[in-house]
């Protein structure tokens, strides 16, 4: 039986053999993304070709210690061929909460502007619905508790801002996270669209509608890849 690091690294293989000479990467942030981090140097050192568009100073940095080529100027980037990120939940349908590393907003860009966006997870990431883990909201600091408020009146049982230590956790882009707690998710897709409707709210971890395939590596060492719409297992 796979330990969870060791599902994450399975996931991780899956993932990259979907990797193409030529490539412009997205790369997300977090553990599992590591391992994939560690495969995509390996077939650099192999002589493919291929340029990354890291979606945190985290990947960032640890992209260039690898020795991953990365875009020169991410800002500029409109077309990404693949992205291959992890999630903190998913369910069934390919929909995910994202942003347990504070990266949500990057990561929702990149995986936007993507052609293909691959997600892998371990097995305990899979839940039959969403709700278990808790949505990051990315909010300015001006206005943040007017819209921790307004998150509540959307049926949040509890609204957490962010901590680092003593402080708020302050995000890449200079802002903060409320974690909001739902018991369930009646409608995914309009939670994820209201989100964003309130003010002071820069964006939120509910990706909808934005995975194209979900790999979840298994305890017995095999791997599902449930593809949008379709169910592979």
């Amino acid at each position: 039986m796979l330990s969870i690091e060791e599902q994450k690294r399975r996931a991780a293989e899956t993932a990259v053999e979907y990797i193409e000479n030529g490539m412009t990467l997205g790369l997300g942030t977090g553990s599992t993304v590591e391992y994939a981090l560690q495969q995509i140097a390996e077939k650099v050192k192999q002589g493919m070709q291929l340029s990354g568009v890291p979606t945190s100073q985290r990947t960032e940095q640890r992209a260039r210690e690898l020795g991953i080529p990365l875009v020169p100027e991410p800002e500029t980037v409109t077309r990404i061929h693949l992205t291959i990120d992890g999630a903190d939940e998913a369910d069934e349908q390919c929909n995910l909460i994202k942003g347990g590393g504070g990266a949500l907003t990057r990561e929702k860009i990149v995986a936007s502007m993507s052609e293909r966006v691959i997600i892998i997870v371990d097995s305990s990431k899979l839940k039959p619905s969403l709700g278990g883990f808790p949505v990051p909201v990315e909010v300015l600091q001006f206005g943040w508790k007017a819209a921790a408020e307004a998150v509540q009146q959307l049926g949040a049982t509890r609204v957490d801002l962010r901590m680092a230590g003593d402080k708020p956790f302050v995000t890449d882009n200079g802002h903060w996270i409320l974690d909001c707690q739902f018991d369930t998710f009646p409608d995914v897709g309009r939670i994820a669209q209201v989100f964003n409707t309130i003010p002071a709210v820069v964006e939120n971890g509910i990706f909808y509608e934005l995975c194209d395939l979900l790999i979840v590596a298994q305890p017995d060492g095999s791997v599902r890849e449930i593809f949008a719409g379709v169910d592979s297992d």
